[in-house]
């Protein structure tokens, strides 16, 4: 019996270890990777900081959240925090501004990324 009870402690010892493996494979960006716009996690964009919606109506723009949809941007800056994760700043590819108003746009990189609201 105590054969049994050491084989599986051993196979689930070994089954954890590689499910951890797996998750801390990240993914890195750098300066000027291109990255698209995807569809946000809830009905506004939760892990992109964009400007709330009376801001860009106050500075004369649109608030179409849903035009920022497929945009691909550029990456201008990386910088990660001391808790460990990464901001990235961004502009778009073509050179506009977002919504007519703001130039560059904050982004939770993981965060975004694990919910889709970012691909590469």
């Amino acid at each position: 019996m105590r054969k049994y009870v050491l084989a599986g402690f051993v196979a689930l010892g070994a089954l954890t270890m590689n499910a951890q493996d797996v998750m801390n494979k990240s993914i890195t960006v750098e300066k000027g990777d291109v990255i698209e716009i995807g569809y946000p996690s809830t009905s506004k964009y939760k892990h992109i900081k964009f400007p709330r919606a009376n801001f860009i109506i106050k500075r004369g723009g649109i608030a179409n959240y849903k035009a920022a949809l497929g945009e691909e941007v550029v990456v201008t800056n990386v910088k990660t925090k001391n808790d460990g994760s990464t901001m990235v700043t961004v502009k778009r590819k073509d050179g506009k501004r977002f919504f007519n108003t703001v130039s560059t746009v904050f982004i939770n990189f993981e965060d975004a990324l694990a919910t889709k609201e970012i691909k590469l």
